[in-house]
């Protein structure tokens, strides 16, 4: 992912509220969103290069999203795939904060990273640029290709958006694709400084980033609601920026097996 915005334990009929958009290069191989062969638990789409992913979700309630640190100057060709990041927190049963406190020693084998994890219960983040692991305390947050919070325009924006759509009701997928697919640029006073030059953050600044060769892949909104019910659903979208269908998932948490142990 590039953006995420995630209201956690803001509304009473909501333990999460998701809506990202990922950004990548429109010649680089996904499948699209569906339960995994192999991990018939796991629902997410998939990087058909690398094998991981950018952001998913269980049938026990374990999400997990991450975006890129944007840092060129340290970017390593033989760095491991962040996707599998998100891939192993998913598969594993310890809770958020230990995982991600577990998983940090080995923070340098990858490029820049920012992650955030939630175990049914807890939502903690983590960014091997800056950030140790860390519970996140209830409320409406954002993260884009930097720390969680960071206030770029988009994240700020779009975090003032998500708030405003609580504020009025049910916040609907199709409102939430709507909050995503905001395409104008920021301002070049407010743009931040990435080390890509003043054009490339003006082209990255939108929410939708439209371009032929890099742009928004796709948007994707995940509704858990207090009762455990979970509905998750994906528009992919073209070079042109233009939608290429939707993948609609819902299902209800599954109960913890009794007597089941956490592993690492």
């Amino acid at each position: 992912m590039c953006l995420i915005y995630i209201a956690h334990r803001v509304d009473p009929r909501y333990r999460l509220v998701v809506a990202a958009n990922r950004d990548e290069y429109h010649a680089r191989p996904t499948a699209p969103a569906g339960w995994w062969d192999g991990a018939p638990d796991l629902l997410a789409g998939r990087d058909l290069e690398a094998g991981g992913t950018w952001m998913g979700i269980t049938r026990s309630g374990r999400f997990a999203a991450i975006t890129n640190y944007r840092d060129p100057a340290r970017h390593r060709a033989d760095a491991r795939s962040r996707g599998q990041l998100v891939r192993g927190f998913l598969e594993s049963r310890s809770p958020a904060l230990a995982w991600l406190q577990a998983m940090a020693g080995d923070g340098a084998a990858y490029n820049g990273f920012s992650l955030l994890v939630h175990d049914g219960a807890t939502l903690a983040f983590h960014s091997n640029r800056g950030a140790a692991p860390q519970l996140v305390q209830p409320g409406v947050h954002g993260l884009s290709n930097h720390l969680l919070d960071e206030p770029w325009p988009k994240v700020e924006e779009g975090k003032l958006d998500l708030l405003a759509l609580l504020s009025k009701g049910a916040p609907t997928p199709e409102k939430l694709l709507a909050l995503l697919d905001r395409r104008v640029p920021a301002a070049d006073g407010s743009l931040p400084d990435t080390g890509v030059g003043v054009e490339r953050e003006r082209t990255l600044s939108p929410r939708f980033i439209q371009g032929s060769v890099y742009g928004t892949r796709s948007s994707t909104v995940i509704l858990v609601s207090t009762e455990g019910g979970v509905l998750f659903r994906e528009r992919s979208f073209d070079a042109r920026g233009e939608a290429r269908g939707d993948q609609v998932h819902s299902f209800d948490i599954a109960a913890p097996a009794r007597g089941a142990a956490a592993s690492p």
